[in-house]
Order: C-alpha cells, then structure tokens, then sequence
C-alpha cells in the first residue's frame, strides 16, 4: 500500500509503483467523507457499459480481472487485445477501432458478452466458455463447457472474481 505525499490518496498494487506493476485497489479523499473512498480501476465506463447492455458491473470487473489483470495495453500471445482481451477480428465486428482504448475495449467486450449471453439462452457459464473458446467450441461440444483445460479453469475463476466484485463488504458501492 501506497499513499500519496500530495494528496493522501492510497492505491494498493501488485509490486509496488514499479514499471508493469498492476492497480488492484485505490482510493482518494473524499471532500463529503472523511477518509478515502474505495472505487474499482474504470468503475465509470464498466458501469456505463453494463448499463447499456443490461450487464452486471461485476461480471465486467470479473472478466477484466481475469482477462488483463486491469492492464488496459495487454497484449495476450494469441494477439488478444486491451482490458478485455478482445481478439482483432472480434473488435472489428463490433465496431472497435481502438482496442487498447479502455472505453472501446470495454464497451466492446461487454456487446460482445451481452451476445454471448443471449446466444445461449442467458446461461453465464456457457457465454464465458464461449468468450473464452470461441462460440463455435460450445456448440461443437453440445452447448456444454468444452474439455479445454483453459476454458474449464477460466469459467470457475470469473465466476469467483464475480463473486468477490458483487460482495459489499469488500467492495463498497455507497460509502458506509
């Protein structure tokens, strides 16, 4: 943990303000609280996003965690892109033209789970198998969790983070 000589907000970090180190937690001063305000690392666009399409704000936060660790220029070896990871021709067909720009990223890769989750019928499980392994492994492996190693520790891990972003005593949503 980390406070600010200037302006006494706190940030908590992976390793320390180090280059690559990774945001986990930060808060700032808040003028109407005394103390600092705990937020999540883009907790206005995830919301905006999952307003739009009708998303929980902590599946967002759940799939960023897991996908780039809030590293918003992640680059995965498959070549997927930015806090969501999205894959260069899933951009495109979304209409992201900047897929390292946090906004786009995540307004994309919150269409892109909001089709998933109507593709298959709104089962949670099945669109982050198919986010994750692509929708044509879901259907090939009859609408199940495909047998990837990957996509079957993938699927338990967002769903614990979504879990850990949904509890309030951990992540507040109002000031106490």
């Amino acid at each position: 943990m980390f406070v600010s000589d200037t302006d006494e907000s706190i940030a908590l970090s992976d390793r320390g303000w180090l280059p690559g180190a990774q945001l986990l937690i930060a808060a700032e001063p808040s003028p109407a609280l005394p103390g600092p305000t705990l937020h999540r690392p883009y907790d206005t666009i995830v919301a905006n996003a999952a307003r739009r399409h009708a998303l929980r704000p902590a599946l967002l936060h759940a799939v960023i965690a897991v996908e780039s660790r809030h590293v918003p220029h992640a680059v995965s070896p498959k070549g997927a892109l930015g806090l969501m990871q999205l894959m260069p021709a899933t951009a495109r067909a979304l209409g992201v033209r900047q897929p390292l720009d946090p906004t786009q990223n995540i307004h994309g890769g919150a269409q892109h789970l909001r089709h998933l989750l109507d593709e298959f019928g709104g089962d949670l499980r099945l669109a982050l198998a198919a986010y994750n392994a692509g929708a044509a492994a879901v259907h090939r492996h009859r609408r199940s969790v495909p047998p990837f190693a990957e996509t079957q520790a993938y699927v338990p891990r967002v769903l614990a983070q979504m879990a850990r972003f949904d509890n309030p005593s951990i992540f507040p949503t109002t000031a106490p």
